[in-house]
């Protein structure tokens, strides 16, 4: 018996290293969580190509609607974990959507392999421009002094652009009544026709609105100004003191299954980051007005911990619930 179990031990400790010496000998499989065409459909897209040239293996894109990402997220979760299934994450499906979802049928933090975010990005305050309010701080005085006619609209509950929202509730106490769409385009439509007060939209469809002048830009919820649009203030710039602790950093990023072995989760990291650096893709991720942002699969991890806290507190104070 002793000699069995010597066995297997001995069988556990080689075979990682030896899976990930012929890794990989198969298409990779990764799983976008929405439709074709979306921002994190055409981020992958333009991503796939050459890290399907450096594994040396056809990386196939496969979107899987449905739960706000989770569906796509729970069959990464679920898969093998050979480093054939990946999955694009992002701040609701790994963050938001356990706080959200009384049913998920997946834990955020154990069942995933962490292996490199991809970009991270911001969403921006924009108000109809015939809203008197010049700066944050003057549209929560307004809120305060007109509690009934101050809406904010979202692309549905419990989306990025509803918590940003929340949360400048929560820090600010100001009376806004949230407005929820099918989508964040109708939305802001609304927001520029003057049906709804103000949103929180992500800078590249918002961008060419307020520079058009349909709708006015109040500030960021990054820590820092954006690149795209270094002449918008942050919010704590705005007079909005603690607002980037909880809800600064918006990402992507990829996961496999928990279980995956660690040279198999590097390899795919240092692949991903050596696809980020090529002029195409920074073309592209330029043109989505994201920024390029990547860290050790260890220091994802972290990362994904202190997101999922800080997110956790967001959705109990909206009170939101999915199902």
């Amino acid at each position: 018996m002793k000699k069995l179990l010597n066995l297997v031990a001995l069988l556990a400790l080689v075979s990682g290293p030896a899976l990930s010496q012929t890794y990989p000998s198969k298409p990779v499989k990764w799983l976008i969580p929405f439709s074709a065409g979306g921002p994190t459909d055409v981020l992958a897209r333009a991503i796939a190509p050459k890290l399907s040239e450096s594994l040396g293996v056809p990386v196939i894109v496969e979107n899987k609607v449905g739960a706000g990402g989770s569906l796509a997220m729970d069959a990464v979760a679920k898969s093998a974990p050979d480093g054939y299934t990946i999955g694009m994450g992002h701040s609701g499906t790994q963050s938001i959507n356990p706080h959200l979802y009384t049913k998920l049928p997946y834990d955020s933090l154990k069942d995933f392999a962490p292996i490199t975010p991809v970009v991270s990005y911001v969403n921006v305050l924009v108000v109809n421009p015939n809203v008197p309010a010049k700066t944050v701080a003057e549209l929560v005085a307004y809120a305060k002094a007109n509690p009934q006619k101050v809406s904010f609209a979202s692309g549905g509950t419990g989306a990025t652009n509803h918590l940003s929202g929340e949360l400048l509730k929560a820090v600010t106490g100001a009376p806004m009544l949230h407005v929820p769409y099918k989508g964040s385009a109708p939305a802001l439509v609304d927001v520029m026709a003057g049906n709804a007060t103000a949103m929180f939209d992500i800078l590249v469809t918002s961008l060419p609105q307020i520079r058009a002048g349909k709708v006015r830009a109040l500030a960021v919820t990054s820590a820092k100004r954006s690149g795209y649009a270094p002449d918008i203030p942050t919010m704590r710039e705005a007079g909005i003191e603690g607002y980037e602790e909880a809800g600064s950093d918006l990402w992507f990023g990829v996961l496999g299954p928990a279980g995956m072995p660690k040279a198999i989760i590097d390899r795919l990291n240092a692949e991903l980051v050596r696809a980020l650096r090529t002029p195409e893709v920074s073309e592209r991720i330029r043109v989505q007005a994201y920024d390029v942002w990547t860290l050790s699969p260890e220091e994802f991890m972290n990362f994904l911990r202190t997101d999922h806290a800080r997110w956790g507190k967001v959705v109990k104070f909206s009170g939101a619930k999915a199902d």
